[in-house]
């Protein structure tokens, strides 16, 4: 992991940093709605999951994962979606979006759909408080 570490540009102006895991950083994308988050490993120049290490690439994995279930059980969604395109923002970051099969964009993908909806300080208070304390204890087991 680099110690040089540095958030794109779009992922700083777009997101809302929650915390850091053993590997990666944990965003929140600023769009209320869905229950979007973004995994970021903080390996500086990486684009595509091949270029981290073996070691990066199961922590990685393990991290994914560990979030997916935690959402998935906060959020009691039809579908987690993950994904890593990095076409517009080159910097490898892993999208986890908790999807409802009545939510406005279901069964296309999100992307273009809609415009994003920031948060307001409120949503944001009342989302960090049901997430903040499940994640911290996911953190624990990485």
């Amino acid at each position: 992991m680099s110690t040089s570490f540095t958030l794109h540009q779009l992922l700083q102006r777009d997101c809302i940093e929650l915390l850091d895991f053993p590997l990666s950083k944990l965003l929140l994308m600023n769009d209320n709605q869905y229950p979007w988050f973004v995994l970021v490993p903080k390996v500086e120049g990486i684009k595509d999951t091949y270029q981290l290490d073996w070691s990066e690439q199961q922590q990685l994995l393990n991290e994914s994962s560990m979030l997916s279930e935690v959402l998935m059980q906060l959020f009691n969604g039809d579908k987690m979606n993950v994904a890593a395109l990095g076409n517009v923002c080159p910097q490898l970051h892993i999208h986890h979006i908790v999807r409802f099969s009545n939510d406005k964009a279901w069964p296309k993908p999100i992307w273009g759909e809609y415009p994003m909806q920031p948060y307001s300080d409120a949503e944001l208070a009342v989302l960090k408080e049901k997430l903040m304390p499940a994640l911290k204890t996911v953190l624990a087991q990485l």
